[in-house]
């Protein structure tokens, strides 16, 4: 009887050690989620006759957060280089998106193909934009959206030590 026992005691510790182990990895999973993208709820305020965002850097110096497209959440990068919003071509079916005309784009990496497409609502936080130009981009290999200049260019950005912030005038 008390070899069984300690048998159930070590068995017992064991799981018990994996369990606190399994935490600690799903606790660090979350902090390092949070370095990577510090803006997971976005909130909007506002201030007279705009709405307002305001986005906290990341460890890499770059403004992402999480919004919607056509009421899926997503993930966006701020990117003041990219002339339209840009989509990676994987999210297209879990985005309702269709695949419009093939054209070529100047990218980072040189000459690519992407695909035209309309985004129905773009959201970032209460900030709305609708019926927007974008691109589907098969050489995208990460999930995080580019939101490039055609939307940039409807917001004031006013950039202050690690916080962007986005304004748009409430039509």
């Amino acid at each position: 009887m008390p070899h069984s026992t300690r048998k159930l005691g070590n068995t017992f510790t064991w799981l018990g050690w994996i369990i606190g182990f399994f935490m600690l990895a799903l606790l660090f999973d979350r902090l390092l989620e949070n370095q990577l993208n510090p803006n997971q709820s976005v909130q909007t305020v506002r201030q007279g006759t705009f709405q307002e965002v305001r986005l906290t850097r990341n460890r890499q110096g770059h403004y992402l957060f999480n919004g919607e497209i056509n009421g899926q959440e997503v993930t966006f990068l701020v990117d003041t280089g990219a002339t339209t919003t840009s989509i990676p071509l994987k999210l297209a079916n879990a985005l309702q998106l269709e695949k419009g005309l093939r054209f070529s784009v100047q990218t980072a990496n040189g000459i690519s193909e992407a695909y035209s497409t309309i985004v129905s609502s773009l959201k970032m936080g209460e900030i709305e934009f609708n019926q927007v130009k974008a691109s589907l981009n098969p050489g995208l290999t990460g999930n995080e959206i580019l939101l490039g200049m055609n939307i940039l260019k409807n917001i004031e950005l006013i950039q202050r030590g690690d916080i962007l912030i986005l304004k748009k005038p409430i039509t």
